[in-house]
């Protein structure tokens, strides 16, 4: 199991920046890709920006040239810098680590963190 620990959501006047962080505590094996998805009320879930352990990025196209997500491999810590937020932006914002391990994938979910980006 990977336990996924979310920081760094709250509130920002259109304009600004937050940064997003996610942890995975402990010596996890086989983590692939992490990444951060978003859901607005009323939508589902999207992709924000994903990271492999190797370091290739995949960003949505809303956030392109706005975000930028990054990666501490001996942490398991990616991070989601976020500037030049919009209203559009507001969501909860999820942490997403995908493992491989013998074979099988799994996606492993943190709890969630609430951006709220004000006109």
């Amino acid at each position: 199991q990977v336990q996924l620990v979310e920081s760094g959501g709250g509130l920002v006047q259109a304009g600004g920046s937050l940064r997003l962080s996610c942890a995975a505590p402990g010596s996890i094996f086989s983590i692939i890709a992490m990444g951060w998805y978003r859901q607005a009320p009323g939508k589902q879930r999207e992709l924000v920006a994903t990271i492999t352990s190797g370091g290739s990025t995949n960003y949505a196209d809303s956030v392109k040239g706005r975000f930028t997500i990054s990666r501490e491999n001996a942490k398991n810590t990616v991070y989601l810098q976020m500037n030049s937020l919009k209203p559009e932006d507001t969501a909860v914002y999820y942490c997403n680590a995908r493992r491989l391990l013998f074979g099988v994938l799994n996606d492993y979910w943190g709890q969630g963190t609430q951006v709220t980006v004000s006109s």
